[in-house]
């Protein structure tokens, strides 16, 4: 599946985190729901779109507060949440694909960056519980930047990190946000949707991936 546009030859490959390297999207949305569930509620999929790759949005339990019109056992709740998923997060391996991208960047001497809109913590974290945190030259993070996605910000202080002009850069993403970020930011973006992402505008995008495994040589100027 492919959009109108074009994907430079990459100087530097800066890659979202959250639902691009690891889906976290999925567990996220299904263990949300699950809480709403449980107060007799429904959180729709299509509702929880609007604020995947974005961090300035209210966290999901003022969600579930306004649902309900009323206070509920916090603590309770949390803690239930963050235990289901804990477990299907560590259940995720990486992304098809990434790896593979990940090798062919260091072969052709590309570096490779994140730019996420989670807190730091969770980002280093789980890239070092799979082993790839050392694949990245810079990891930034909304802790980093005052405004994180959509706005670009978070691209563009990645691309400084590599020394590289934006222009001269690919992004690889998977929510209309984060695309919104890339191109805003003035780098090409490679979107590849998830569970959660697919079907929203990628009309900006430079293309659009199934799968980053479908991502050949050539097209990001990789061997």
């Amino acid at each position: 599946m492919s959009a109108p546009g074009r994907v430079v030859t990459a100087a530097a490959v800066v890659f979202d985190f959250d639902g691009t390297i690891v889906d976290t999207e999925w567990p996220e949305f299904v263990t949300v729901r699950d809480e709403f569930r449980a107060h007799g509620l429904e959180l729709e999929l299509d509702e929880f779109r609007h604020v995947v790759g974005r961090a300035d949005h209210p966290h999901w339990t003022q969600w579930l507060r306004d649902a309900l019109g009323r206070d509920y056992d916090l603590d309770e709740v949390v803690q239930r949440r963050r235990v289901a998923h804990h477990r299907m997060i560590a259940e995720q391996p990486v992304r098809a694909g990434v790896v593979e991208l990940l090798d062919r960047a260091a072969a052709a001497g590309v570096p490779v960056a994140v730019a996420s809109s989670s807190p730091l913590d969770w980002v280093d974290r789980h890239l070092r519980e799979r082993g790839l945190h050392r694949r990245f030259v810079a990891v930034v993070t909304r802790d980093h930047v005052v405004n994180a996605k959509p706005w670009p910000d978070l691209f563009l202080a990645a691309v400084a990190q590599l020394s590289v002009p934006p222009a001269h850069a690919v992004a690889i993403e998977d929510s209309h946000h984060g695309c919104t970020a890339a191109k805003d930011a003035g780098l090409a973006c490679l979107v590849v949707p998830n569970p959660v992402t697919a079907g929203m505008d990628f009309s900006r995008a430079d293309l659009v991936l199934d799968s980053l495994a479908d991502a050949t040589p050539g097209v990001l100027g990789l061997p």
